[in-house]
């Protein structure tokens, strides 16, 4: 079944597909009951690349092209997220698709579950300076969603690789929120340039988009 969900994924243009055992991350879901994700052991991660020339006109924060486009991406992986959820259920298993973009705490700027952390355990990529995750092809350019099942799928190897010596999401930042290492990501002083754009850019969404046009593994 592992091929038959990727070429799902595939068929729908999306960049990326893995799979990895996630059972010990199911209690910092912090926005999903214990019992909603019983037996779930298996994250399912879907990615869909950005547009390097739509985010080439984000030269001072983000544009609503790049908004549009943002949003298009989310509905394709939320669409392709379902369509993996039905053929899994259709074999008589449990599927649990998590939106793309959905914030369920607008305080803390968090979703039902991190969707870059179960992108790690899937082989997607690693977590770049930026605190977002960074695929060997496409860098940050890449929009990401999950689907949970306990239907027993081959896993793929988590990629043992960094950042580097590459510091392009440091200089670029408007407000220095990016430190050498991503535990250090200052996110207060990121999430009130997101508020700041959101209003004075006319984007009405916490968006950037800068650190990444720049990120190119």
């Amino acid at each position: 079944m592992y091929s038959k969900l990727k070429n799902i994924a595939v068929s729908a243009g999306l960049t990326a597909f893995g799979v990895g055992y996630i059972d010990d991350l199911r209690p910092h879901f912090d926005a999903l009951p214990m019992d909603q994700t019983e037996g779930l052991s298996f994250g399912i991660s879907i990615g869909a690349r950005v547009s390097a020339s739509v985010l080439k006109g984000c030269i001072m924060g983000p544009t609503r092209h790049y908004l549009h486009h943002y949003k298009m991406l989310n509905l394709l992986l939320d669409q392709t997220a379902l369509k993996i959820s039905l053929t899994i259920q259709d074999r008589g298993y449990n599927a649990l698709p998590i939106p793309a973009s959905q914030i369920v705490d607008w305080e803390k700027q968090t979703a039902h579950l991190s969707h870059k952390m179960i992108a790690l355990r899937a082989g997607l990529g690693w977590i770049g300076r930026n605190n977002l995750l960074v695929h060997p092809e496409a860098g940050s350019k890449i929009r990401i969603a999950t689907v949970l099942t306990n239907m027993p799928l081959q896993t793929d190897n988590s990629l043992e690789r960094d950042c580097g010596v590459c510091k392009k999401c440091m200089e670029i930042c408007p407000v220095s929120a990016i430190r050498e290492s991503y535990k250090d990501w200052d996110k207060p002083a990121c999430l009130a340039k997101l508020k700041y754009f959101a209003k004075e850019h006319n984007v009405g969404q916490y968006i950037c988009g800068l650190c990444i046009k720049v990120c190119q593994p």
